[in-house]
């Protein structure tokens, strides 16, 4: 299948490693130019020159904070300056700590939102304008399954990235008639750094220990294992194409089938 990203420039947010990563690799093999950015200069470059050796793609590493709007701001403006647009955009963000309610101060609570809600809002009103102008744009905001199911011990996850989700389904409805996408993904247990993180978090916390704590998580997802973040990134692949020109304003479990709801 040609998913018609042969030339176009994606953006694609903390991608030195994990999903991010995935998702860079995957959009470089469809022959998609791709920007990506991570707070170590060291790893991003190092990726990217990685990813440009395996998939003969066009690649620019960029040093900068998703958390920091003036960070944001010069890395778009430098891919405009490099590409002349910028037609994709994959948000993402690393995790807040792990916790429950009493475990968190204020400031928490205030790095989180920074970090993972409001680095997707600064993303997008750096990149909206220039695909309004084209009247072409795919946004994709990678969340996590606790949009769909809260879990026990990410109450700042479980929290702010249900904000993204809100956020992405208003924006899509407002981008619609300029051809701009907006679709939200939310991976389940994938094999990720943040992933082992959490589970040795959860170890920690309960006394067991962490491969008894990977074993619950897979004996809750009905294909009986984690997922690999190159599963994640194939769906996103799709979602940025050609197409995939009628689908927006979407909500997107990938995890196994861990999610029980309806929708």
């Amino acid at each position: 299948m040609d998913l018609g990203l042969k030339g176009r420039v994606a953006f694609v947010a903390a991608a030195s490693r994990g999903l991010g990563r995935a998702v860079a690799e995957e959009l470089a093999a469809e022959g998609a130019r791709v920007a990506l950015c991570a707070r170590s200069g060291r790893d991003i470059e190092e990726a990217a020159a990685e990813i440009a050796a395996a998939t003969g793609a066009e690649t620019l590493p960029l040093r900068g904070d998703v958390a920091s709007p003036a960070d944001v701001a010069a890395m778009a403006r430098e891919i405009e300056r490099r590409a002349g647009r910028i037609d994709i955009l994959v948000t993402n963000a690393g995790g807040p700590p792990t916790g429950p309610f009493e475990a968190h101060a204020p400031e928490a609570w205030e790095g989180a939102v920074a970090l993972d809600f409001l680095s997707a809002v600064t993303l997008c009103r750096e990149v909206v304008p220039l695909m309004k102008a084209a009247r072409w744009g795919r946004i994709v905001a990678i969340t996590s399954v606790a949009v769909k199911q809260p879990i026990e011990g990410l109450i700042l996850s479980n929290s702010v990235r249900a904000a993204v989700a809100g956020f992405a389904k208003t924006l899509s409805a407002e981008l619609a008639p300029y051809n701009v996408l907006v679709n939200t993904v939310c991976p389940g247990y994938t094999r990720t750094a943040r992933v082992e993180a959490i589970a040795s978090a959860e170890a920690a916390r309960t006394g067991r220990g962490v491969e008894e704590i990977r074993r619950k998580w897979e004996s809750q997802i009905p294909l009986g294992r984690m997922g690999e973040p190159r599963e994640l990134a194939a769906l996103i692949a799709f979602l940025v194409s050609e197409r995939a020109s009628y689908i927006t304003g979407t909500t997107i479990a990938v995890d196994g089938g861990f999610c029980r709801s309806l929708l």
